[in-house]
């Protein structure tokens, strides 16, 4: 689920039009623009949290995990006796809760009993796996922007190694805080307020050549992804490669101008496959001038002369963090089943000449990148 909405028909209606699905949204005394989840979503969100008691202390991160874990292993027909794995991450965690139990210590001069419980990371995939009962291993973690294919990468690791037969990966991400969105305007990335030049139309200029400013914008989202080797009745695409790899620090925030640890996770992601053989790459390109830049960098350096047809989400939906990978996976997923190319509005629309192989790609804060290689 994101702010394109939460089934695959609605998903896919959305990304046909040529608008972003992005807001402005009041923090404090202060406005900026968001990507938000549609009004229906939030309403079963709000159902989710008030039918359980045991859920009404939860972070709307954690409730967006179960959402869209529910519905993965329903469409995927798994049951709890299969005893799946789930590892599903998060970059920011439970930030709304801990900010408000953080509010409530200064003021109160103590902490509130479930402070701690309620706003641990490990909270995501353990609070998953109690709702779904499944009994295989529970994995929680965060490598900020590439967390969600980090955790792809995790239960490929376990299936190939035998320990497990299928497994549950994804990220989810409620970041829409006055305090987060105050973190990326202080690192000088986010986008401005529409009004102010050519920002009005699109916000998000992600993969725009001739963007001036930096324009990320913050979203929230979840997505799953249910893993199991070999083919089943079910199977929306085959996993030809994957690659991971991470570079020295320029930086906190920075990867190097060439995205060194792109080039290798691409590399790494193709393996015997001749770079020809990829028709589309979903970039993970924020917004960001140098973000943009260092990917495009990188993909040149990879595939020379025949650069894949290129696309992105972000300037749709704003950058879900650790959830995006997935989002974009989604995306490339969309694009296989319907045999059709998702255009960026600020680059000449693309044509490719099949659609068959699509590289996803991620990274986050520190170098960390991984590719994903997926088939038809």
């Amino acid at each position: 689920m994101s702010p394109l909405g939460e089934s695959s028909s609605d998903v896919w209606s959305t990304y046909q039009q040529q608008q972003h699905s992005l807001s402005e949204k009041i923090f404090g005394e202060q406005k900026a623009i968001v990507g938000q989840l549609p009004t229906s979503v939030k309403k079963a969100i709000t159902n989710l949290k008030t039918k359980s008691s045991h859920y009404k202390n939860l972070d709307n991160s954690v409730l967006y995990a179960i959402y869209t874990a529910r519905k993965a292993v329903a469409q995927a027909g798994w049951s709890a006796q299969d005893d799946f794995g789930i590892n599903i991450g998060s970059s920011r965690g439970a930030t709304a809760l801990f900010e408000k139990h953080h509010e409530s210590f200064l003021k109160q001069g103590r902490a509130e009993t479930l402070s701690s419980p309620t706003t641990t990371l490990g909270n995501i995939s353990s609070w998953v796996a109690h709702d779904l009962q499944t009994q295989g291993p529970e994995i929680s973690h965060s490598i900020t922007c590439s967390t969600a294919l980090h955790a792809l990468l995790n239960g490929v690791a376990w299936i190939n190694s035998g320990m497990c037969t299928k497994f549950l990966v994804g990220g989810s991400e409620a970041p829409l805080t006055a305090f987060t969105v105050a973190q990326m305007q202080a690192l000088k990335i986010y986008a401005p307020l529409p009004q102010e030049g050519i920002h009005k139309t699109f916000p998000c200029r992600s993969l725009d050549p001739n963007n001036k400013k930096n324009s990320m914008v913050l979203g929230e989202a979840a997505a799953m992804v249910c893993l199991e080797r070999g083919i089943s009745k079910n199977v929306l695409a085959n996993i030809i490669g994957v690659g991971y790899a991470t570079e020295l620090l320029e930086h906190n925030v920075s990867v190097s101008a060439d995205a060194v640890c792109f080039q290798r996770s691409m590399k790494m992601a193709l393996g015997h496959h001749h770079p020809d053989d990829v028709d589309i790459i979903v970039t993970h390109t924020p917004g960001t001038l140098k973000g943009d830049a260092s990917e495009i960098n990188a993909i040149n350096a990879v595939f020379t002369n025949k650069i894949p047809a290129l696309t992105s989400n972000k300037w749709k939906i704003g950058h879900s963090l650790g959830a995006s990978g997935v989002l974009s996976l989604e995306m490339a997923l969309l694009m296989l089943q319907h045999q059709e190319f998702i255009n960026v509005p600020f680059i000449t629309a693309q044509t490719p000449k099949r659609i068959k192989n699509i590289m996803v790609n991620a990274v986050g804060f520190g170098g960390n990148a991984v590719s994903i290689l997926l088939s038809k």
